[in-house]
């Protein structure tokens, strides 16, 4: 899968959590998720389970406590599925 695939699969995965929906306009890989997009902590588990099942990957803890933007989301899906 490529990663603007990837990308957006994220995307639409994170939409539905995102509290500051005004940060969707300029949404990159660098967007951070917690900070920019002001998606709740505890909501990030929520996202990692639905990238795992979207994916059909595992996402262990260590690999989960890195996601802070959307592109370490989409580095650790990539790395999963290669």
């Amino acid at each position: 899968m490529e990663q603007e695939q990837i990308f957006s699969e994220v995307v639409t995965i994170l939409k539905p959590y995102v509290k500051n929906e005004s940060a969707l306009s300029g949404i990159s890989e660098a967007t951070h998720i917690l900070d920019d997009l002001k998606v709740n902590s505890a909501r990030l588990v929520d996202i990692i389970i639905k990238c795992e099942d979207v994916f059909d990957i595992e996402i262990d803890d260590d690999d989960a406590d890195t996601i802070r933007t959307i592109g370490d989301a989409v580095a650790i899906v990539k790395k999963k599925l290669s």
